[in-house]
């Protein structure tokens, strides 16, 4: 879609967790430096919460140095964040980012924000707080495969595409239904409104990064689940739980890692083990807990190429080839050049 002549420059990055998104935006960013301003604007449900930074690979303060970056440490981890906040926050910024003269580079792999922005939000109940507590005390006394059964019941549909341990999404289903009397499949096939995005920014292009082999973005989440741990990953989460207002039913503690994190602890405090390093837990324990991080983030990054399957307006990249940032940054300004303003 060609630019509206003074429309807003903005492009989409997305992609699988650990297929390099940071590090890309951040090249585009200093490449363009000297033509056009680039702010970031996260696309990520984890990002957003303060105090959480070496568990969710928040950008770096060097990462950020002289790049503006939104949409981070924006909620506690005690508060949610939905989908509609996001469009209202990103469309905010995109016009804001414009009249600031500068390109927004929305970059992240939460790809209900990005489907949310460019297709419109479908009609739902918001959230209501007496049935999520009924439906997470049926959990805790059944299970959450469990209650993915329950789902298979009334919205086959949407149960087959979510994995029975998703807990936050089989929650959000049983919630809808529960509240409406109709599935949450449903409601994805009612008429959605305009794209918001494309109303404000007609020439947005969104890329992703996507393997052409699995077993490369496999490594790449080992690797980096091992380097959190390094970071220690361990103490962030100390801190989160010395706090005593935090469980694992708030989202932001059943991110990836951070819910098996927590898990292990629970798992030592039942035990009466007192955990001030990774020397006081047993290490049958955190190679438990490790295994069960990497699994959950390659699960996590299955589902996120899954979303990105059903964009075809997407424009693909295989982040494992050799050149794959060359790639990358030669087609942003090639898009971007397209507005004549760079």
């Amino acid at each position: 879609m060609p630019f509206a002549a003074d429309s807003p420059l903005c492009l989409g990055l997305a992609g699988p967790t650990a297929s390099g998104k940071t590090g890309a935006a951040i090249a585009l960013a200093q490449q363009l430096a000297g033509a056009r301003p680039v702010e970031i604007i996260s696309v990520d449900s984890a990002l957003i919460y303060r105090g959480m930074d070496i568990g969710s690979a928040k950008p770096s303060p060097a990462e950020q140095a002289g790049i503006p970056h939104h949409l981070l440490d924006i909620r506690d981890p005690l508060d949610s964040y939905s989908a509609a906040e996001f469009v209202r926050d990103a469309l905010a910024l995109i016009a804001q980012i414009h009249q600031r003269g500068a390109v927004s580079l929305l970059v992240g792999g939460t790809m209900l924000y990005f489907k949310a922005l460019m297709d419109g939000i479908d009609d739902m109940p918001a959230a209501d707080a007496a049935v999520r507590a009924a439906l997470d005390a049926e959990a805790a006394e059944h299970g959450w495969p469990h209650m993915h059964t329950l789902l298979t019941q009334v919205d086959p549909a949407t149960a087959q595409r979510l994995a029975p341990g998703d807990s936050q999404r089989v929650q959000r289903a049983l919630e809808v239904w529960r509240i409406t009397g109709k599935p949450l499949s449903h409601f994805h096939a009612q008429q959605k409104r305009p794209s918001p995005l494309l109303q404000l920014a007609p020439g947005f292009q969104l890329f992703s990064l996507e393997p052409a082999e699995r077993a490369w973005l496999h490594e790449r989440i080992a690797l980096r689940y091992d380097q959190m741990l390094a970071q220690n990953f361990l103490g962030e989460m100390l801190q989160l739980r010395a706090r005593g207002d935090l469980h694992l039913n708030l989202p932001s503690m059943r991110c990836v890692g951070y819910r098996q994190m927590w898990e292990m602890l629970d798992t030592c405090a039942a035990q009466g083990i007192s955990v001030a390093t990774q020397a006081d837990i047993p290490p049958a324990l955190w190679a438990d807990m490790r295994e069960r991080g990497i699994a959950a983030t390659r699960q996590l990054a299955k589902r996120q190429i899954t979303w990105l399957r059903s964009m075809p307006q997407r424009h693909t990249m295989a982040c494992d080839a050799p050149d794959a940032q060359k790639q990358w940054l030669a087609a942003a300004r090639q898009q971007l050049a397209a507005s004549g303003r760079i």
